[in-house]
């Protein structure tokens, strides 16, 4: 039901965005948006726990990171189709400004319908896939019973912060998102600072390389995991991404770009591995635990602020502290906050 009701969300708020083109009004499509949203968090609360589920236990975490590094694909593809299609060259205010009232409102009403044809599609496929999903009888997931050793909830709300790997990822999530929405939203600034490069160069990097590198990332890491243990490869890529974020607050240049492209090879996999290492065992709790993982993710909202405010102070480079200090965070779960509790406190 959960993968339904986010489909169905996704859908709806795609055909938002016909009438809130036709509207022009920022705070339509700011609600389009936030359905979208939504829908999106059900959908991943519920698919990511079911990918993880659907098979041995010890493959868990190598069937969610083969099943999101489609994510990273689509990620990778989306902005490119979508810049063809929705960013093409509009009305300058120059050009707006020599307009007569009704020119503007014509003009810019053009500029908007842009967005119609593209989520008019995109709608209708995520309700084609929603009915599929409705026809379908996937297997039920059993979730396996709690044993006397190993229930440490009893179904409220605070003791389920009693699985200690759980309170791990969910704090490492939230600093893994942070870390991840810095990198890439300040990637451009980062790109024309450091290296000296224009926008529209950085702007190319920034969809060829740190996209590419991420979708990449996550094939070869999803690889890499049929030879090693999924904590083992978290805390060795969190590692080499701390290492990277040093490189990123000293060096210029070129060499400064495509290290950062590199930190966005290197923590592709960190989302679905946080994730399925933190759900693991909690029987029951599996649902709620999966949905406090998926909420933590407003580390993306708290972090990159704090980031931007050290590069109005200092500069871009100073500011990679922060997503270095989130990458020790989510080596701290790979190295040892990945283990499971055995006993009741």
């Amino acid at each position: 039901a959960g993968i339904i009701i986010g489909l169905v969300l996704f859908a709806i708020g795609s055909f938002l965005f016909i009438p809130a083109a036709n509207t022009q009004l920022y705070e339509f499509f700011l609600g389009a948006l936030f359905i979208i949203a939504c829908g999106l968090t059900i959908l991943e609360t519920a698919a990511n726990p079911y990918a993880s589920l659907l098979g041995p236990k010890e493959t868990s975490t190598f069937r969610l990171n083969f099943a999101q590094s489609f994510n990273g694909l689509a990620a990778t593809l989306a902005p490119i189709i979508g810049g063809q299609i929705i960013l093409v060259e509009g009305i300058s205010d120059e050009q707006l400004s020599k307009m007569t009232a009704s020119a503007q409102q014509l003009a810019l009403a053009s500029e908007a319908s842009s967005v119609k044809t593209p989520y008019l599609i995109l709608g209708l496929i995520i309700t084609v896939i929603a009915v599929i999903f409705a026809f379908l009888k996937l297997p039920e997931i059993v979730e396996e019973e709690d044993t006397d050793e190993k229930k440490l909830s009893d179904g409220s709300v605070s003791s389920i912060f009693k699985h200690t790997h759980l309170n791990w990822a969910i704090a490492a999530q939230f600093f893994y998102v942070g870390a991840q929405v810095c990198v890439f939203s300040f990637f451009i600034l980062y790109a024309t600072e450091a290296a000296g490069i224009d926008r529209q160069t950085a702007a190319w990097y920034a969809g060829f390389g740190v996209g590419l590198a991420f979708m990449v990332g996550r094939f070869v890491g999803t690889f890499l995991m049929k030879f090693y243990k999924p904590s083992n490869l978290l805390a060795i890529y969190s590692v080499v991404s701390i290492l990277l974020c040093i490189v990123a607050m000293t060096v210029t240049g070129i060499l400064a770009v495509y290290t950062v492209i590199g930190i966005a090879f290197f923590m592709s996999i960190m989302f679905p591995t946080i994730f399925s290492l933190g759900i693991k065992d909690l029987g029951s709790d599996t649902k709620f635990g999966s949905s406090l993982i998926i909420m933590s993710i407003v580390g993306g909202a708290i972090l990159p602020p704090i980031m931007g405010y050290i590069a109005d102070v200092s500069n871009i480079q100073i500011g990679y502290i922060v997503p270095l200090l989130c990458f020790v965070v989510v080596f701290a779960l790979g190295a040892y906050g990945h283990r499971i509790s055995k006993k009741i406190n």
